[in-house]
């Protein structure tokens, strides 16, 4: 008998039905490793489309992460008696960088918001272009996920030439073209981004972001933060350029939702510091809602449906606290180096991560010292030790593959397309959650 279950998202989430069905016996070939393996696979039913949720793999190297796996049907006489079952076969495409995909877009769209943030003055200049400067860029992890998607979702096969080249239109124009009008969410996306971290970097004191000296280190506090303004108000002049008002209010409430989130962090109760459900929502404000409502733009203004513009919500939402949780993990786990700022640095101002909170669950004595925000001697080396003897990183781990799955998820309920280079980037937004899941920076 099949059992039914459904499930809401805690923030802005879509309610789903979901229908266990038999296990049934598969080859997988792994995408990252290309071993193959028997294994068990269980099927579900989400929006009236089979899915399977991932295995870890058993050769494969990483050790984290649910790969996604290529499969075909073994003969199962308990299935179907004398037949070899039929299972869904996507199209066969070899792993590859999603970053590389949509490299030289990116890069027009990074050479348009550097020719964009320019000034009369030259000190706000070298302040506003700090981190799009070359080789202090970062991941670009937004605007190549926003990109891949406009192609997912798209007919056409392949991106044309002219829009690898930066758009030199004013940013108070309107483009005519649906593409532009996509690179230039991708272009204010990243203006927001970056606005958020130099005003973080001046709230939390930091001293270093990407590996390099923080602008407020650099410049000072004021300067940071009226870079971080003007960086806001560039994007809102090309925001209000696209002439859409429903764009312009989701990415008018991104504003509103990095303010609440650092709100909620700063002046959050005993109870809330202490609550997973507190946290949770404080990252999609800071962090998820930025990628999701973008994503959701995206979709808007290729024209889809108001079900595929919510899957696309749903694909930057899952992805967001995804690669925040494993950013907490990191925090502990990787080094000064390859992360680009102090080890440990959310511990050290006072703020309680995932994996804390899932530490104080097993050892209370943690609580006490969430509470004063680790400011006396030797708190945060207790809580260190406390959080390597708990399950807290592989809880947090498991959270993040979760939001993963949810994410790959939103991507194969897509509508059909006949369009090969949809199916790539598909597989490309799919391939980039995982680098986001496995990433070690």
């Amino acid at each position: 008998m099949q059992e039914q279950t459904t499930q809401v998202d805690p923030i802005h989430g879509l309610g789903r039905k979901e229908t266990q069905t038999p296990s049934r016996r598969y080859v997988l070939s792994c995408r990252w490793c290309r071993g193959t393996r028997m294994a068990r696979r269980t099927w579900w039913r989400i929006a009236g489309r089979a899915k399977s949720i991932g295995e870890r793999c058993r050769s494969c190297p990483w050790e984290t992460g649910k790969h996604h796996a290529t499969y075909a049907a073994e003969p199962s006489a308990a299935t179907h008696p004398g037949t070899v079952p039929i299972a869904p076969t996507p199209p066969q495409f070899p792993h590859q960088d999603p970053f590389a995909k949509v490299k030289d877009e990116v890069s027009a769209i990074t050479e348009r918001i550097r020719r964009g943030v320019c000034s009369d003055v030259p000190a706000l200049s070298w302040a506003a272009t700090y981190f799009f400067r070359k080789g202090a860029e970062g991941k670009r992890f937004r605007p190549t996920a926003l990109l891949l998607l406009a192609s997912a979702l798209s007919q056409r096969e392949g991106v044309a030439k002219e829009w690898l080249v930066a758009d030199t239109l004013p940013p108070a124009d309107t483009p005519n073209d649906v593409r532009r009008r996509q690179q230039r969410i991708a272009e204010i996306t990243e203006m927001i981004h970056v606005a958020s971290l130099l005003h973080d970097d001046v709230i939390d004191k930091a001293d270093t972001r990407r590996g390099m000296s923080s602008l407020n280190e650099a410049g000072g506090n004021k300067l940071a933060v009226l870079a971080g303004d003007f960086l806001l108000a560039r994007a809102s002049v090309s925001l209000a350029a696209l002439q859409n008002t429903q764009v312009i209010q989701l990415l008018s409430n991104v504003i509103e939702h990095l303010v609440t989130g650092e709100l909620m962090q700063l002046t959050s109760s005993k109870e809330n510091l202490t609550s997973l459900k507190h946290y949770c929502d404080k990252t999609f404000f800071k962090t998820a809602s930025l990628i999701a409502n973008s994503s959701k733009s995206i979709a808007i203004l290729g024209g889809h449906p108001e079900d595929v513009c919510n899957l696309a919500f749903e694909y930057g939402r899952n992805v967001g606290l995804a690669f925040q949780y494993v950013d907490d993990v990191l925090d502990f786990v990787g080094s000064a180096e390859s992360l680009g700022k102090p080890m440990l640095n959310d511990l050290q101002s006072g703020i309680a991560t995932a994996p804390v909170i899932f530490a104080a669950e097993e050892f209370p004595e943690v609580v006490p010292l969430i509470w004063r925000k680790f400011e006396k001697e030797g708190d945060v080396e207790f809580t260190l030790d406390c959080v390597q003897q708990s399950q807290g990183l592989e809880r947090a781990r498991e959270l993040a593959k979760d939001h993963l799955r949810q994410a790959c998820a939103a991507v194969d309920n897509f509508p059909d397309t006949d369009s090969k280079f949809a199916m790539e980037c598909r597989a490309a937004l799919r391939d980039l959650a995982e680098c986001a899941l496995l990433r070690q920076k």
